[in-house]
């Protein structure tokens, strides 16, 4: 068995981060479909900008929103305005093809990113 990434949204700008929180990352219900990451799922989440990474979970926000909120202990390890990948991984004995998505700085899609399954401008 080896583990694959199966889904990556690049470059997501963090919105918000909350301490107060039990934990997770709010992420835009839109986003969350175009990269196939599922509610509650556990993602990877890597900060371009301090180079900090953790593990949480995925919530669902409000779609169109492009909300990235950073919650609970984590919130402490990125800041609104930083540079954000966020990765799911899955277990497999065979090839996955990943999607993986790109936005802008309002963290709305941008195109499928090259090499991946359905690789499509929109």
């Amino acid at each position: 068995m080896r583990i694959l990434m199966r889904s990556k949204i690049h470059r997501a700008t963090v919105t918000n981060c909350d301490e107060d929180y039990i934990g997770s990352i709010v992420i835009d219900q839109n986003l969350m479909d175009r990269s196939d990451i599922w509610e509650y799922e556990k993602v990877l989440v890597c900060d371009i900008d301090n180079g900090n990474r953790f593990e949480t979970y995925a919530i669902s926000g409000a779609r169109g929103s492009g909300i990235v909120s950073v919650q609970g202990a984590a919130a402490k390890l990125t800041n609104p305005g930083n540079k954000v990948i966020i990765m799911s991984f899955e277990v497999t004995d065979v090839p996955v093809e990943p999607r993986a998505i790109l936005v802008n700085r309002a963290n709305e899609f941008v195109e499928y990113l090259s090499g991946v399954e359905n690789a499509v401008k929109v």
